[in-house]
């Protein structure tokens, strides 16, 4: 029978499970009332219905806490303001570690949490005994428990979520498929089903393990891939206690939770299995896999090892059924770049009960604004690379990414599926010379290289790694001789056009109209004044301009850039990141070693800080320009790919007389700790200004036209000194029992929380852990406050004296990058 859908609608989202639900529910509290739902079976039926249910509040990062945080508050008033039962039970979630590193990750968790007034504790084996007696406590370290953590019916909350939804004018149809997105001059339109055709300002894609293939339909990347998810459930247990809370055993896999007597056991091991890739049957729909207990036998017998009353308890259902899982473990929100007005909440890897109210919240004030109400850089769409959607490489991630739900989360880890997708001409040189690589998005980068005698290969800790000995020596020849860095990964987008100039300037907060020849530091902000990109400009010609970001920014800068391009502007830019790989000589004789090279004058009255121009290298031209990451004497060499090998092998055999020593991303990390430069997505986002970051110097205030975010930065400046600021500090116990600093941890003064850690190194050059933090105070940060307190940051549950100051710890005056 044909449906009476309505001819246009506000926003169309597409799948009807818990989130797809979640977002109708917000959208119509922000007054976006004029809302389809459309699901291509019935609500739940794809994969919300077989989920587990649990509500977990502490996550790895800081917004994915603070969206979990909301769901759970969310989860609590539903039911009451619904009218429909949730299942809803707050009865907390306890979480053991088996060795001393789960331990720590806990206690750093811990920590963590007190920056987002999350109530937990961390117990002694006693208090774990009092909590769940019927659990074997054998090799248990320690624990942590989260009082308001829970469990919900996923069905129930999902038709809780879409009643709050009717109630206010949304209108949901099931059994409804849309079979093609429309789009119009590069912009969603509406979309297409057997039913009919709606029109609508928005289309959000909210559909699971199909929504790789609907992305790929309209030219959306959208990479994902559903993978098996085990539990069982046990017959009726006697003992059991109703109100166990949920129990996770992350260095078993597994997680426990009581349901009406009876004990789930679910499990995310090492090694998943990928299922789907051939496409997902059009009639599937509450479907079960075919079991496999010998996949889930070795979880099974931990698990009656750790909860002894399963022993005697029979099955009474062994539950498979697929999920869908992002090639790094975090899943999908916001607005696709490719195409305007194509919204996208997906990939949830087994967290999108938890997950389902915050990015309901999230995606509904993005639509309604046009920019989301806090940062989600970690979460954005926009982190994505198009070669993630090729149907190999995400099946071999999320063979690896399902378990890593619970791995152990170390400090520089790095995964092991899928590598070597993408090499830069220099991969060779430096595989040979003992690089050992880690993966940013695809790319194949030296981390670090071994010594002589040493394996090349990660050995984790929480403290310090067994690679630190080579970072030292990199470290030394970086500040004493000259190293070389592979900075190929870096995106490169080159722009032209008569109105390349205009185009840049509004976008960029500093004057990028100088001479043909000037690099220029700067950033890209909002109308908020928040950062959106940290980058540099250089320009080539009049009409003629490179930009300069990092790695994973890559997408999403683009795509800004092009969204703040005027229609009609004579302005194109296009990404020749592959085309033109980059090498960085740094250090007091770089400049020697160049000129030896290119037989120029590279000195300061030469060549000055902050130049770029072409020089010959062998038989190359390649572009020198005079910058640097890592606080010394350097420049960057951009070299058209086809030479880049030639350029290589004629650096290395100049090298040798200048102490010439390769040098890796691990280095370039600690290094730029040591000076306090910034890095966006972690010490600055599109929630911190130029001001509050300490980045004023980039402001061109007075600029022929403006600059975008300078209104809200003039009403920022006009407070006076920020009341959140950016500072650098380092750990006063510089011994090797101390603990490292690495993001997330809370920062007091005179025993008063003020703050958080954003990043976190040792830096070699200093001997010191350091970091940088925001930090508040009503009345500004300044100097003298910060002088004037007693300073300490939490680290794993414990307090550590710290250094804070607004200058970096090396060469605060940055002399040695203009000597």
């Amino acid at each position: 029978m044909t449906k009476s859908l309505p001819p246009r609608a506000d926003v169309v989202i597409i799948g009807g499970g818990v989130v797809g639900a979640s977002i109708a529910y917000h959208l119509t509290k922000t007054g976006i009332t004029n809302v389809v739902l459309l699901e291509r079976k019935q609500l739940t039926s794809g994969t919300t219905w077989h989920a587990a249910g649990l509500v977990g509040q502490l996550r790895a990062s800081r917004n994915l806490t603070e969206l979990a945080k909301y769901t759970t508050g969310l989860f609590e008033g539903l039911e009451k303001e619904t009218g429909q039962a949730t299942g809803f039970k707050q009865n907390g979630s306890i979480s053991l570690a088996l060795t001393e590193g789960r331990l720590e990750e806990l206690l750093r968790g811990a920590s963590m949490a007190k920056n987002f007034g999350l109530e937990i504790n961390v117990l002694s084996l006693g208090e774990i005994k009092e909590r769940i007696p019927h659990y074997n406590l054998e090799g248990v370290k320690g624990g942590v428990f989260l009082p308001k953590d829970g469990q919900v019916n996923p069905i129930d909350i999902t038709q809780a979520l879409a009643a709050g939804a009717r109630s206010r004018g949304a209108k949901i149809f099931e059994n409804t498929k849309v079979t093609r997105v429309l789009t119009k001059e590069g912009a969603a339109i509406g979309v297409e089903t057997a039913d009919g055709t709606i029109m609508a300002d928005k289309v959000v894609v909210a559909a699971g393990m199909w929504s790789r293939e609907l992305g790929r339909s309209m030219g959306v990347n959208i990479p994902l891939h559903a993978c098996e998810h085990f539990y069982i459930v046990s017959e009726p247990i006697a003992a059991l206690p109703r109100n166990m809370p949920v129990v996770r055993v992350p260095d078993e896999c597994t997680y426990y939770k009581e349901d009406a007597g009876k004990l789930m056991v679910g499990a995310f091991e090492p090694v998943a299995k990928p299922w789907g890739g051939g496409g997902i049957d059009d009639e599937h729909a509450f479907v079960t896999l075919p079991e496999d207990m010998d996949h889930f036998e070795p979880i099974l017998a931990n698990a009656i090892g750790r909860v002894p009353l399963l022993e005697t308890a029979g099955i009474q259902l062994f539950f498979n059924g697929p999920e869908s899982f992002t090639p790094d473990d975090r899943y999908y929100l916001g607005e696709a770049p490719e195409l305007k007005n194509l919204y996208v909440a997906t990939g949830f890897n087994s967290i999108g009960i938890q997950s389902s109210g915050g990015a309901g919240l999230v995606l509904s004030q993005w639509i309604k604004n046009g920019h989301p109400p806090m940062d989600v850089n970690g979460i954005d769409i926009r982190r994505i690379h198009p070669f993630q959607s090729n149907k190999t490489y995400v099946r071999d991630r999320v063979t690896e990414s399902l378990g890593l739900l619970y791995a152990m989360h170390w400090p520089y880890r790095q995964v092991e599926t899928a590598r070597g997708v993408r090499r830069s001409p220099f991969h060779p040189y430096t595989d040979k010379l003992g690089a050992v690589f880690g993966e940013v998005n695809g790319w194949e980068r030296p981390n670090w290289y071994a010594l002589p005698g040493m394996k090349r290969e990660y050995e984790y800790s929480y403290g310090r790694q067994n690679w630190f000995p080579c970072a030292q020596a990199e470290a030394d020849a970086l500040k004493n001789d000259v190293v070389f860095f592979d900075q190929s990964s870096f995106a490169k987008y080159d722009v032209r056009g008569k109105d390349a100039v205009s185009v840049l300037n509004r976008v960029s907060c500093a004057n990028v109209d100088m001479a043909p020849g000037k690099i220029v530091y700067t950033q890209w902000l909002n109308e908020r004044g928040g950062i959106e990109a940290d980058l540099t400009v250089t320009r080539l010609a009049q009409d003629h301009f490179m930009v300069v970001t990092g790695a994973v920014p890559q997408t999403r800068d683009m795509a800004w850039l092009k969204r703040h391009t005027p229609e009609g502007a004579q302005c194109s830019a296009v990404d020749i990141t592959s085309g033109l790989p980059m090498m960085a000589l740094m250090g007091p004789k770089s400049r020697a070693l160049l000129e030896k090279l290119s037989g120029e004058d590279l000195s300061n009255a030469a060549f000055p800080f902050g130049t770029s121009r072409e020089i010959e290298i062998g038989y190359a031209r390649v572009r020198a320009s005079r910058i640097t990451y890592v606080g010394e004497l350097g420049w960057e060499l951009y070299i058209p790919a086809e030479f880049a090998a030639h350029v290589m092998e004629t650096v290395l055999a100049a090298g040798g007389e200048f102490g010439l020593k390769p040098a890796g991303m691990h280095s370039m990390n600690n290094a730029r700790m040591e000076k306090g430069y910034r890095h966006w997505g972690h010490d600055i986002s599109d929630e911190e200004t130029p001001l509050q970051a300490s980045l004023g110097f980039t402001l061109a205030w007075d600029k022929p036209g403006g600059f975008i975010g300078r209104e809200a930065l003039l009403k920022q400046k006009e407070q006076g000194t920020p009341a959140k600021r950016m500072v650098a500090l380092a750990l006063k116990d510089n011994s090797e029992a101390a603990a490292m600093i690495y993001h997330e941890e809370p920062m007091y003064r005179n025993g008063v929380l003020v703050g958080s850690t954003t990043s976190g190194a040792w830096g070699h050059r200093v001997g010191r852990s350091l970091g940088l933090a925001y930090v508040k105070a009503e009345g500004g940060v300044t100097k003298e406050w910060i002088e004037s307190g007693a300073w300490e940051v939490e680290l794993a549950w414990k307090k550590w004296p710290v250094d804070v100051q607004l200058a970096p710890f090396y060469d605060p005056q940055g002399l040695k990058i203009k000597a």
